[in-house]
C-alpha cells in the first residue's frame, strides 16, 4: 500500500489541499515537510503523539521531517475558543522550548538523506521589525479572510486580541521561511490548525513560492465524546518526570474496548493485517485486553525505552502475584504504588486491618477482619492470616513500601516515612 492510501485508510488525513497531487508528491521522490510544536507546557502530551507518530511514519517512508519548535509562536497564543491564552515570558518559553525539541529527538533520525532538522521559529520572527513584519508579510493577508475563520469568528463578540488575531500570519510566515530555506513543500498539523494551515498554502501563492501542500490529522476524541490524553491526574505527559512510564502504560492498557482499534491505527506501526487480527481479538476475547497490551508494549517502548517497558510490564504484573515485587526498582515500585493510591504511614507499622481500612480497601475494622478470615486480604502477595498483627518489619520492600491487595484486582500501597 502507498504511503498517502496507508494514511488514509489509518484514518490519519482529515483535509487535504488536493488529495491526487499530494498522493502523487507523497508516493513519488523524497521531499521535505514540515510539523509545529508550540511550547505552552514543559512537555509534550499524549495528544501530540498523532503529530510526532505521523513525522515518523512519513520519515520512515524516505522523507526529510524538520520539526519546528515555536520559540515565537509559543510566546502569542493561537487562538481557542475557551478564550486569551495566558502570555509566559520569554525565558520560561526558551526553556520549553529545549525541553521540548529533546522529547522529539528519539522519534526520529538524524543521519543519511533526510535526516531530521530540528528548527525554532524565534529564529527568524525575532530579527524582523514590526514595520517589515506589517510590510512584508501583513499586506498578503485580506482581512476579511482572517475573520472567516471559525475559531475566529467564534470570539468576536466575547473579544480577541490582536495578538491571537495575527497568529496565523506569524505561522503562515513560519512555513514561506522553512520553504525558502530548507525547499519545505508541505506542512501537516492537527485539524484545529487546517485555518492556519492553508493561510500559509494561500501566503506562499501570492508570494510565488511554491507549489506547496498540506494536510490535517484528526483530533482524538474518546468514544464517549470525553477529551483524549486525559486521566484521573490530568494530562499524560510524555516527560517521564510529569507522567511515570508506570502511568503512562496503564493509561494505554485501559483503553476503552470501543477507542483501542482506531488508537491503534493512529499509534501504532503494525501491518493492516495485524491490525485486524488485534481487532478480532477485542470482539472476541476482549477480557484478555490483547490491542491494549500491543498499544502499551509499543508506545511505552517507544517514548520510554526498552528497558523502562519492561519494569512497567513486571510491576503490573507483579503487583498482581505473577511476578516477584522485590525485582521492581524503587522508582518503578513508587509510581506503580502511587498509580493505585498510597497511604503514608509515620512511625511503627499498626496492624494489617487498620492498614486495610486507612488505605480504603475497607470502609471499617470489621470488614477488614472479615476480609482476612474469608482469605481475600495480602501484603506484597502473601496471604494475611493474622490480621491483628503488623506486617513484620522486614516486609518493608527497599526498606520503605508495602503492597497491600483486596481480592485479586483491588490495590493500595503504603508508604512509611520517617
Amino acid at each position: 500500500m502507498n504511503l498517502f492510501d496507508d494514511l488514509r485508510q489509518r484514518g490519519l488525513v482529515q483535509d487535504c489541499t488536493d488529495p491526487d497531487d499530494l498522493r502523487k508528491v507523497l508516493d513519488g521522490g523524497p521531499i521535505t515537510f514540515y510539523v509545529g510544536f508550540d511550547p505552552t507546557a514543559a512537555s509534550l502530551h499524549v495528544g501530540h503523539l498523532v503529530q510526532v507518530l505521523t513525522a515518523r511514519r512519513l520519515q520512515l517512508a524516505g522523507h526529510r521531517p524538520l520539526l519546528l519548535v515555536g520559540g515565537a509562536t509559543g510566546q502569542i497564543g493561537d487562538p481557542n475558543e475557551a478564550g486569551e491564552r495566558s502570555l509566559n515570558a520569554p525565558e520560561v518559553v526558551a526553556g520549553w522550548v529545549d525541553r521540548i525539541r529533546e522529547q522529539l529527538s528519539p522519534f526520529v533520525t538524524y543521519d543519511g538523506d533526510n535526516g531530521a532538522v530540528l528548527v525554532n521559529n524565534l529564529d527568524w520572527t525575532a530579527p524582523m521589525t514590526a514595520v517589515e513584519f506589517l510590510r512584508d508579510v501583513g499586506k498578503h493577508f485580506p482581512v476579511n479572510r482572517m475573520l472567516a475563520r471559525e475559531v475566529v469568528k467564534a470570539r468576536l463578540e466575547s473579544g480577541i486580541s490582536y495578538t491571537e488575531f495575527s497568529y496565523q500570519l506569524l505561522q503562515a510566515h513560519d512555513f514561506f521561511e522553512l520553504h525558502r530555506r530548507h525547499s519545505c513543500q508541505l506542512q501537516f498539523g492537527g485539524s484545529d490548525q487546517w485555518g492556519n494551515i492553508t493561510a500559509g498554502v494561500d501566503y506562499l501563492r501570492r508570494r510565488g513560492a511554491g507549489p506547496v501542500h498540506a494536510f490535517t490529522t484528526p483530533l482524538v476524541t474518546k468514544s464517549d465524546g470525553s477529551k483524549f490524553g486525559k486521566s484521573e491526574g490530568g494530562a499524560v505527559w510524555l516527560d517521564p518526570d510529569m507522567t511515570s512510564p508506570y502511568a503512562f502504560y496503564q493509561f494505554w492498557i485501559n483503553a476503552d474496548d470501543a477507542d483501542v482499534t482506531k488508537y491503534l491505527k493512529y499509534f501504532s506501526f503494525r501491518g493492516h493485517d495485524e491490525l485486524a487480527e488485534l481487532e478480532k481479538a477485542t470482539a472476541d476475547r476482549p477480557a484478555a485486553r490483547a490491542a491494549q497490551r500491543a498499544l502499551a508494549e509499543q508506545l511505552t517502548a517507544l517514548v520510554h525505552g526498552e528497558a523502562e517497558c519492561r519494569q512497567v510490564i513486571a510491576a503490573s504484573q507483579a503487583l498482581f502475584g505473577r511476578g516477584e515485587l522485590g525485582d521492581l526498582t524503587p522508582g518503578t515500585l513508587r509510581a506503580a504504588l502511587a498509580e493505585a493510591g498510597m497511604t503514608e504511614v509515620r512511625g511503627e507499622l499498626p496492624s494489617v486491618t487498620t492498614l486495610l481500612r486507612e488505605s480504603g480497601l475497607v470502609a471499617s475494622l470489621s470488614e477488614a477482619r472479615r476480609t482476612v478470615a474469608e482469605g481475600g486480604a495480602y501484603v506484597n502477595n502473601q496471604r494475611v492470616t493474622d490480621g491483628d498483627a503488623p506486617p513484620p518489619a522486614d516486609a518493608l520492600l527497599h526498606g520503605r513500601w508495602l503492597v497491600l491487595r483486596r481480592g485479586k484486582r483491588t490495590l493500595a500501597g503504603v508508604e512509611v516515612v520517617s
